[in-house]
C-alpha cells in the first residue's frame, strides 16, 4: 500500500504522526479540504506530467490550474499530464492519491510559487485518504525538489 511507504519515510525522518488519515475520502482538492478541516487553496496537489526527460511532479495550491504558456516557457516543451494508468505505472500512486514523496526513482519534482503564500499546506500522504501538514519550506525539502517554478494560474 502506497501510503506505508511514505509513513515508513516519515518514520525515518521523526515526522509520521504529521499524517492525517481522516475516513473521509481525499481524492479531490474540495473533498480533502472537508476532511483535512482547510480551505481548497491549501491542498498541495501533486500534478504528474511526462517530458522528453522523464516524469516530473508539479505540486501546486489547489486554487490554481496549470498555466501552458507558462509551464511551456520553464519547461520548454507543452504540458502532456499523464493519464490515470501511466500516474500508477510511473509514480507508483493512483490519481487521488499522488505525493510528492518516496517516488519511484527518476522522477523530478517541482514545487509552485502558489504554495508560498501560506504558512501550512496539505500534500497527499499517498493514498485518496490522506495527507500531511508541512510547511512549503518543508514540502520543498522533504519531497526533494527540483526548484520553485511558476508555471500555475488562478482559475
Amino acid at each position: 500500500m502506497a501510503i506505508e511507504q511514505v509513513r515508513e519515510y516519515f518514520r525515518k525522518l521523526g515526522l509520521a504522526e504529521r499524517i492525517i488519515e481522516p475516513e473521509q475520502p481525499t481524492p479531490t482538492v474540495e473533498l480533502a479540504a472537508g476532511a483535512l478541516g482547510t480551505e481548497p487553496s491549501r491542498i498541495a496537489k501533486s500534478l504528474a506530467f511526462s517530458l522528453k526527460s522523464g516524469v516530473i511532479i508539479i505540486v501546486a495550491a489547489g486554487d490554481v490550474r496549470i498555466d501552458n504558456a507558462a509551464f511551456k516557457a520553464v519547461f520548454g516543451e507543452k504540458a502532456r499530464m499523464l493519464s490515470a494508468e501511466e500516474t500508477l505505472e510511473k509514480t507508483g500512486y493512483a490519481v487521488g492519491g499522488v505525493c510528492p514523496f518516496a517516488l519511484k526513482g527518476g522522477i523530478r519534482v517541482y514545487t509552485d510559487s502558489s504554495l508560498k503564500r501560506f504558512d501550512t499546506v496539505y500534500p497527499s500522504a499517498g493514498n485518496d485518504h490522506s495527507g500531511i501538514r508541512l510547511s512549503p519550506d518543508e514540502l520543498y525539502v522533504l519531497s526533494g525538489a527540483s526548484g520553485w517554478v511558476s508555471v500555475t494560474r488562478e482559475k
